[in-house]
């Protein structure tokens, strides 16, 4: 019969009550393989280097964290740790709308006339006046029908599709129409004036939306809303150096 030997250690204020010991037989579990610790990296609304301070500025060291601006590319990006391979780091982005970029407004995206009629028509909500995308649906579905009437009949006239070109888009698309979407995911909606730019080649037609109005506007307002996060960051974390690049 074998012995198994258990040695326990009675604490002096012990009162006498039982111990219940409880033994298992068999292997022991495996133990699990160290993992190497892991980098945080989130990448978020321009807002998310503020929160993240916002919540956890008391658990970093400032002195060895940093912000880098990046304007141009409408960006903040946090880093905490920065001398530690597996450091945190949380960028912000200051991102175009969902609605400027199926727009395509001062993209290169390129529309056929039928195309862009039928998206006018199921994107009405976002045109100020109903009546003025009622004429732009319609206009748009014969555009292309009337450029290449007119073509022909330059041809017969004097060959001359340049001369034409212009005579077309001055008499079969208004000069501009105003919208109302936002300019920025998660902002409101600002009022913009867009035009309507023709490309011909031949029988090919080719259109594309530009606004300057709403490319100073992002302009202003992307320095505004960067502006405010730089300040709002020194607010909960004034010991974090700020670098523009």
């Amino acid at each position: 019969m074998s012995e198994n030997k258990i040695n326990l250690v009675v604490p002096k204020e012990y009162n006498g009550t039982p111990i219940e010991v409880v033994l298992r037989e068999g292997k022991a579990s495996v133990a699990l393989d160290p993992k190497e610790p892991e980098r945080v990296v989130i990448n978020g609304t321009i807002e998310a280097p503020f929160r993240w301070l916002e919540k956890r500025v008391e658990l970093i060291n400032q002195k060895s964290a940093n912000i880098i601006v990046n304007r141009d590319k409408m960006c903040l990006a946090l880093t905490i740790d920065e001398t530690n391979y597996y450091q945190t780091v949380i960028s912000g982005v200051l991102q175009a709308s969902k609605e400027m970029q199926e727009f395509g407004i001062n993209a290169e995206r390129k529309w056929e006339p039928i195309k862009l009629s039928q998206f006018f028509k199921m994107h009405r909500a976002f045109f100020k006046d109903k009546s003025e995308n009622m004429m732009l649906v319609s206009t748009l579905k014969n555009f292309k029908a009337k450029v290449n009437q007119d073509i022909e009949r330059s041809k017969e006239e004097n060959g001359n599709k340049t001369d034409n070109y212009s005579q077309v888009v001055d008499s079969n698309l208004p000069k501009s129409f105003k919208l109302n979407i936002p300019l920025f995911k998660g902002f409101a909606c600002e009022e913009i004036e867009v035009e309507i730019y023709a490309d011909v080649d031949g029988r090919e037609v080719s259109l594309s939306l530009v606004s300057a109005g709403a490319n100073e506007a992002i302009e202003e307002y992307k320095n505004k809303v960067i502006d405010k996060q730089v300040e709002a960051i020194k607010g909960v974390a004034p010991d974090i150096v700020i670098i523009e690049v």
